[in-house]
């Protein structure tokens, strides 16, 4: 509420306010990406521009629904399709250091909507609708760790079903790649907590005697596909 010693309702009482409230929408437009004109303050033309409409939110993404050989068969709002435990396409990407040794994970930010300060791979999201998920992976390296990786190498698919807490359910047919990386790390503060590059002996012990540590996901992949994730040749 803002107090003027003027009457209320006179002239410059008014007018004080609307220069509060320009310069509160001003900013607030710019930290949504928006522009706005004087013209625009509490006015329909505006919220009906693309311009003056707020970014989606991540629980406001919608996820592609699969079946289980990967064949679309619609779509539906992210946190909905957790809560409901609904089958949809996923990526994660894995990286190793140039020598082989080491992998690159992320320990997810807390205030994720699940898994919060869990270790996992470098990577992990969702491709958009009409997006390919090599694409959405190359995306989502930049966006989530800061990097800019292209030719990323298809490692392997796989369908998974997991309890995430907070009556969630990751539910996935999850695209996997792989890629070198041996450049800067600048992961996103409000995706990721902090990362390291785990020797690939220590993780695999670490995990078998820790696995709450790491996210359900990861230890799935560990599981399932390592010498892939690792690098370890196939006549190995």
């Amino acid at each position: 509420m803002w107090h003027d010693r003027g009457a209320a309702g006179s002239p410059g009482a008014m007018a004080r306010c609307r220069l509060v409230l320009l310069a509160y929408t001003r900013l607030a437009g710019r930290e949504a990406g928006m522009r706005f004109r004087r013209s625009d303050i509490g006015s329909r033309k505006c919220l009906e521009r693309p311009a003056c409409q707020p970014k989606l939110t991540g629980m406001e993404e919608h996820v592609v629904l699969v079946d289980r050989h990967d064949r679309p068969v619609g779509t539906m709002e992210k946190l909905a399709a957790h809560r409901e435990g609904r089958l949809h396409r996923a990526l994660s990407v894995v990286l190793r250091s140039a020598d082989g040794r080491k992998l690159l994970l992320q320990r997810r930010a807390v205030g994720k909507y699940h898994s919060g300060g869990a270790w996992t791979n470098t990577c992990c999201s969702h491709p958009r609708p009409g997006e390919e998920p090599e694409a959405a992976a190359v995306r989502r390296l930049r966006e989530e760790m800061g990097i800019d990786l292209d030719g990323l190498e298809k490692l392997f698919a796989t369908v998974y079903r997991a309890d995430v807490g907070a009556g969630l359910t990751e539910h996935e047919y999850v695209h996997v790649y792989g890629g070198v990386w041996d450049g800067p790390v600048r992961p996103d503060p409000a995706e990721v907590a902090e990362h390291a590059w785990f020797d690939t002996v220590e993780l695999r012990r670490d995990i078998a005697e820790h696995p709450e540590r790491y996210s359900p996901w990861f230890r799935t992949y560990v599981a399932r596909f390592w010498n892939q994730m690792a690098g370890v040749p196939e006549t190995a």
